[in-house]
């Protein structure tokens, strides 16, 4: 077998890659800043346009301003990020008009929730003055709950089509892997990720009823039924650890926490629905002061997957192939900054991995 070592012009051209984009998220944040304060005490701020509807119609009509407003002054860094660059780089293969649309369909959810979120908040803040996060805390865990459990039907067919894996032999066998691992597999579902790039992914997302396991189109195509099964084995290591379960409780509990913050930085000024850049950029802090355990919370999810693929299907050289070939056709980065892993990156470097998993083939 070749050598699976990346090569320094692996190396050097992911870096090229990716170095501008983690600029680009500074500035974004930056710009989503700016915005924000801008809208809340500068003289320009456009809060004159919803004052008077009324306080339920004035929190809603806000929310969708500020969400908006914030959009459109990132668009053209997002353009150049998520668009242009990926052009000029081989990987998309989205038309303008395509992307757009892709916008369009989140800038909508993003409005329809964040209005939605902070009308309730500001209803229940003048309904309960003095304990208002006892009501809002609640509510806010539970949206974090609904929306895990129907993105997969609901949120995600906005995005991508999804249909049944067609080779049906490959189908049985992963269906066997699952029953062999004790997680077994309704449906594998395959969606249409080239209508947008070449990159390759698989992951596995909803919960209960919900829960279900997706591999891009793109990921079929160049890649043989061993690398498959070791896949699929790594997403079913994250069902068999409920990860996804996990990560919902901890993003429900973070909800809760957010909420205690708001009510010791801003107190009963979230019954005023003018206040919702303020509350935004208190909720920005707290993500980012949240984003490096997060990130190594994924990162050892990801590992404990990793492992439990290698024993699930003992398979050594398909992990190798699996992890060296799509971390170049991902064009991963294999040699991050330290500070950019340690805030940004949910999956140990493609390197890590390899080692990880000699390791573990090694020890068995």
């Amino acid at each position: 077998m070749e050598s699976l070592d990346f090569s320094h012009e692996d190396i050097e051209r992911a870096a090229r890659y990716h170095r501008p984009r983690y600029v680009a998220s500074f500035v974004e944040l930056v710009l989503s800043v700016a915005v924000l304060a801008s809208l809340q005490w500068g003289w320009l701020g456009p809060w004159h346009l919803v004052d008077g509807l009324g306080w339920a119609g004035s929190a809603a009509a806000w929310a969708a301003i500020v969400v908006v407003v914030v959009e459109l002054v990132q668009l053209p860094l997002s353009w150049w990020r998520g668009l242009e660059r990926e052009r000029r780089w081989g990987f998309s293969t989205q038309s303008t008009r395509g992307w757009l649309a892709d916008r369009a369909k989140g800038l909508g959810l993003a409005t329809l929730v964040t209005a939605a979120a902070w009308t309730a908040a500001v209803a229940l803040a003048r309904g309960f003055p003095g304990w208002w996060p006892l009501a809002v805390a609640p509510v806010l865990a539970a949206g974090v709950l609904l929306l895990s459990y129907i993105a997969p039907v609901v949120l995600e067919p906005l995005f991508n089509r999804f249909g049944p894996l067609e080779d049906a032999q490959l189908a049985a066998d992963l269906q066997a892997l699952g029953r062999a691992g004790g997680v077994p597999i309704r449906d594998v579902l395959v969606a249409d990720t080239s209508r947008r790039t070449t990159k390759v992914n698989a992951y596995v997302s909803g919960l209960g009823a919900t829960c279900r396991i997706v591999l891009s189109d793109t990921l079929l195509v160049g890649v043989g039924a061993p690398e498959v099964k070791l896949i699929v084995a790594h997403e079913l290591g994250h069902r068999r650890d409920r990860h996804v379960v996990k990560g919902t409780a901890l993003a429900m509990a973070g909800a809760v926490a957010g909420v205690l913050v708001l009510w010791a930085v801003m107190g009963t000024r979230v019954a005023s629905p003018r206040e919702l850049p303020v509350a935004l950029l208190v909720l920005a802090v707290l993500e980012l002061a949240g984003l490096a355990p997060a990130a190594a919370l994924s990162r050892r999810w990801e590992r404990a997957a990793d492992r439990w693929s290698l024993e699930l299907t003992h398979d050594l050289e398909a992990f190798e192939w699996a992890h060296v070939e799509l971390a170049r056709q991902n064009l991963s980065d294999l040699a991050p900054p330290r500070l950019a892993y340690l805030l940004l990156f949910s999956h140990p470097t493609p390197p890590e991995r390899l080692a990880l998993g000699r390791a573990v083939a090694s020890a068995s």
